[in-house]
């Protein structure tokens, strides 16, 4: 059974889970855009990431094995995709939306399956997706979904929440560094229907913070410091949202001067790409009344309009 998804990742059948995962950010570093500017690189890296889509994915890898490339109507996943007008009018996202999310259906007699995407028709034959005589799309309307709020601080160190999901109340573990907008799916904690029961998809919100500000991936934290060793500098030890570092402070740094920690922002793990912090500095200015007559003298003296 000819199973292509592998070739795109470039493992073998039997590779584990560790290693399709190297395997993809390897080819996603290599074809991604911003990085690589062969004309075919973004169509290479698009099916890179549709590969890992279903084989990074327990449940959607094991449908894979099952029946391998017969789901593209035993065609390559690239040459399907490209039979059903390629990027410009079905995306590797439409097409993946209808292989797992309701384009395999349950027949009604002889226990067939069909998949029909773009008006063509694939035959399986017996058994097929739907197992136990419903439909993946009746299943995703047993799914609920919602959005869980977080702090930003809380996104960036991970950890486990507890949430309430209609009469469901359970513990779901938020990704180290998972950026607004990640999903996550809690299994079972959907609808229940005719004994069978959906899942809870969480989309991920930041909670308003005036500590962080994020933009993309990159994350913005404003540390106060003190006039003597903004001016004459010197070493100063600040609490960031996973470690506290210490950081060498030179001379002459300016009020909103950046210092840069790489790769401790958000995660893109679709492209496996990670964002930095950068430490902004608010340099603190003393009150002139608690200086000495002399200093002040000296001050209004030797500093320039």
């Amino acid at each position: 059974m000819a199973k292509s998804l592998y070739e795109t990742l470039e493992v073998s059948e039997n590779a584990s889970s560790d290693e399709i995962k190297k395997a993809y950010r390897k080819l996603a570093r290599k074809y991604h855009p911003d990085v690589n500017k062969d004309k075919d690189a973004e169509e290479k890296f698009k099916e890179v990431n549709a590969a890992y889509e279903i084989l990074g994915d327990e449940e959607k890898k094991k449908q894979y094995d099952a029946y391998g490339d017969s789901m593209f109507g035993n065609q390559s996943f690239q040459d399907f995709s490209r039979s059903q007008g390629g990027a410009g009018s079905a995306s590797f996202d439409d097409i993946l939306n209808n292989l797992f999310s309701g384009g395999f259906e349950r027949g009604g007699r002889g226990g067939r399956s069909s998949f029909s995407f773009g008006g063509s028709g694939f035959d399986f034959g017996g058994g097929g997706f739907g197992g136990g005589g419903f439909s993946a799309q009746n299943m995703e309307r047993l799914n609920v979904n919602a959005e869980l709020f977080i702090d930003i601080q809380r996104a960036l160190v991970g950890g486990k929440e507890t949430i309430q999901v209609g009469e469901h109340r359970f513990d779901i573990k938020i990704p180290t560094g998972a950026m607004e907008g990640t999903k996550l799916r809690a299994k079972g904690k959907g609808r229940t229907s005719n004994g069978m029961t959906g899942d809870a998809i969480l989309t991920l919100k930041f909670n308003p913070s005036d500590k962080y500000r994020v933009d993309g991936l990159d994350v913005y934290m404003n540390f106060d410091l003190s006039l003597k060793t903004a001016l004459f500098g010197g070493k100063i030890e600040i609490e960031l949202p996973t470690k506290s570092v210490k950081m060498k402070i030179p001379e002459n740094t300016k009020n909103g001067q950046k210092f840069k920690m790489k790769g401790l922002g958000f995660v893109n793990s679709k492209i496996a790409q990670t964002g930095n912090i950068y430490l902004v500095a608010n340099v603190l200015l003393p009150d002139i009344n608690s200086l000495s007559l002399e200093l002040k003298e000296l001050l209004e003296a030797e500093l320039k309009d």
